[in-house]
């Protein structure tokens, strides 16, 4: 297993100018990047960042776009996969973070946790290519092939959990733009006015 905030390290070296969702990664992200291009969605409704990861690729095809997903995510709204599939918009990039609990409501285990093969599942559900990592050394040699692949791509990471017990309305936010401002910046940078 892999600590998040050290394969967003490694991510953050091969980045260069793709649109960064970072969803369930966020606080750790936004240590390492806080720049125009990054999307600080936080903790929306569960399952929600996919739809929206796939929405900016295809409003945006010519900017990589990376969303950083969880598996409770993926678990909540597995029809996702078949959408963004047929969609097959190139640009994007869906890594998940799979820790086996919901982290964010308390570390709560997520069923068949051991069992569950994420990338199997986005390969039956028409991703092209989809790939699981477990140790850091093969996703470090691994992600610059991944990200000069076509997308979509698929990628589950497995981390260690980081459980969140704090009540989520006493919690630190740690999203330090608000969400219009991060719209407005997005626009500044795409050009969109």
């Amino acid at each position: 297993m892999m600590h998040t905030a050290d394969l967003l390290k490694v991510f953050a070296e091969f980045r260069g100018d793709a649109i960064v969702i970072s969803g369930r990664g966020g606080r750790h992200w936004i240590e390492l990047s806080d720049t125009s291009l990054d999307v600080p969605l936080g903790d929306p409704a569960m399952g929600g960042h996919s739809g929206f990861g796939l929405g900016l690729a295809l409003a945006q095809p010519n900017k990589r776009v990376i969303l950083f997903d969880s598996e409770g995510d993926i678990l909540m709204s597995m029809g996702q996969l078949a959408t963004i599939a047929e969609q097959a918009p190139a640009n994007f990039y869906h890594f998940i973070l799979d820790n086996e609990v919901y982290a964010t409501t308390g570390g709560q285990p997520v069923p068949n946790a051991k069992n569950v093969d994420y990338a199997m599942i986005a390969r039956g559900a028409g991703y092209p290519r989809a790939f699981n990592f477990s140790e850091l050394d093969a996703f470090s040699a691994e992600l610059p092939g991944i990200l000069k692949a076509p997308g979509p791509v698929f990628v589950a990471l497995k981390v260690f959990p980081e459980v969140e017990n704090t009540p989520i309305g006493q919690r630190v936010r740690w999203r330090k733009r608000s969400a219009d401002k991060v719209v407005r910046d997005l626009r500044g940078v795409l050009g969109a006015g």
